[in-house]
């Protein structure tokens, strides 16, 4: 097998196939092939389902708030039949001294709420006159110096419920680097969201809705790959920048050919294959694997409503947190019954998804038991362990991005895009992808556009 295309994107799981879709709408002529070693599209999108219940191995669903993702919601017609979930009708929890509190989602529920004192409350207003510290610090150093010590735990499980991560090692320059830039610029967040504000950027408090449907989040990878070229069970042996500018994808199966290649792969196995072009400054990222337990009770089970709660690290808790599904979405289980989904492991307690299936079960069931009210034991459940891992941007990722830039400038036609670059959700992959196919068609490497201001939600 030899053939030549335009655009090559190596990896059709989300990243990739969100190129693909922004290739077609602004560089419809261009000839586009995907390949992945996978035999399914999606990569970590995938949708459980077995005997009238439906939970997700990956991501839960994504907020309507960012433009790229709205633009697929919208050609694709997938606006017309997604579920919403408002987190304006929702409470978010957070367990704190053994119970849950709802998270405050307003500037009047921050100053009311009891998981901050009186003193803590005070202590927010000092990042009016904190200076900026210009050197890269974790997310929990630079919450500490910038709020006080009192938000650690509210910080904690902002990170926990995107990253599964630890607010110790990620890095706030490439976790929120919007933030970092408004910071930066005026000296002071609160100062800088008020300019923006004022200059009719918006309101970033405005609280937007997670979006799924009603088949799982599989059905986004569904219509994203309708009517794509796709090479799947192709593994990419390697790559090479051959004569007449063109990129040489090898595999088992023969030989692709394109001026353009975009490397859609996750952050770790990217790696591997453009080390032979230029050593990386790391071989490989840290990474989080959790378990998604599901559960489901009869009507007895007494489940606040709401999304679900987090738990952070300071409550010594066995599962990081829950998603009370079916308050968010209908259709996940038979009539009847409540639906929750429970999280364990992470990356501090990865030790935790050595136990076997019933003890999993039993120990985030006992967990769930001293903070909702549940009468019976589960009528159902089941542990999901999904076979990737959440890349966590610690400290060293801002020079893997800065090696990122360098890359693209010195090998032309190479954009790298791809599942923990940017961040981790769908809405991260949405804008990377925008940006990559926005290089491609203008002949250059990435931009260096000043990053969103990225709204914190629980």
């Amino acid at each position: 097998m030899e053939k030549e295309y335009d655009v090559i994107i190596v990896g059709a799981g989300l990243s990739g196939l969100c190129a693909a879709f922004f290739l077609e709408k602004y560089c419809p002529a261009l000839r586009v092939v995907l390949i992945d070693q996978a035999s399914r599209p999606g990569g970590a999108i995938r949708t459980f389902r077995e005997n009238g219940y439906q939970a997700e191995w990956g991501p839960h669903g994504f907020l309507n708030n960012v433009l790229e993702s709205r633009q697929i919601l919208e050609s694709t017609g997938l606006d017309r039949e997604m579920q919403t979930a408002p987190l304006g009708d929702f409470h978010r929890f957070i367990c704190h001294h053994g119970r849950l509190v709802p998270l405050p989602q307003s500037p009047k529920m921050l100053l009311s709420t009891p998981l901050l004192s009186p003193a803590g409350k005070l202590r927010l207003l000092a990042d009016l006159w904190k200076k900026p510290r210009i050197e890269d610090q974790t997310i929990g150093e630079w919450a500490a110096y910038r709020f006080g010590r009192g938000v650690l735990p509210m910080v904690d499980v902002a990170v926990t419920g995107t990253f599964a991560g630890d607010l110790n090692r990620l890095s706030i320059d490439s976790v929120m680097p919007g933030v970092r830039n408004l910071e930066k610029e005026a000296g002071s967040v609160l100062r800088g969201l008020k300019r923006k504000k004022n200059a009719g950027a918006g309101d970033v408090r405005t609280l937007p809705a997670m979006v799924n449907f009603p088949g799982g989040m599989e059905r986004l990878v569904e219509v994203l790959g309708q009517n794509r070229e796709m090479l799947l069970g192709r593994s990419v042996k390697e790559l090479i920048r051959g004569e007449g500018g063109l990129w040489r994808v090898v595999t088992a199966q023969g030989e692709l050919r394109a001026a353009s290649l975009i490397m859609a792969l996750p952050v770790n196995p990217a790696l591997k294959l453009l080390s032979v072009l230029d050593k990386p400054p790391v071989s490989a990222i840290p990474g989080a694997r959790i378990a998604n337990v599901v559960m489901a009770f009869d009507s007895k089970a007494q489940i606040p409503r709401g999304f679900g709660y987090l738990a952070p690290e300071s409550e010594q808790r066995f599962a990081l947190g829950a998603m009370f599904s079916t308050h968010m979405f209908s259709g996940r289980c038979p009539e009847g019954q409540i639906m929750i989904e429970v999280l364990v492991g992470g990356r501090r307690h990865p030790e935790r998804l050595e136990l076997s299936d019933d003890e999993i079960v039993a120990m985030a069931y006992a967990d769930l038991g001293q903070l909702l009210t549940l009468p019976t034991a589960p009528v159902y459940a089941k542990v999901l362990r999904p076979e990737g891992e959440i890349p966590q941007l610690e400290m060293d990722h801002p020079v893997l991005l800065r090696w990122r830039r360098q890359m693209e400038a010195k090998w032309e036609g190479l954009h790298i895009s791809g599942f923990g670059w940017d961040g981790i959700g769908m809405n991260d992959m949405a804008k990377t992808a925008a940006r990559t196919v926005e290089a491609l068609a203008a002949g250059h490497g990435r931009s260096d556009t000043n990053a969103a201001v990225r709204p914190v939600y629980f």
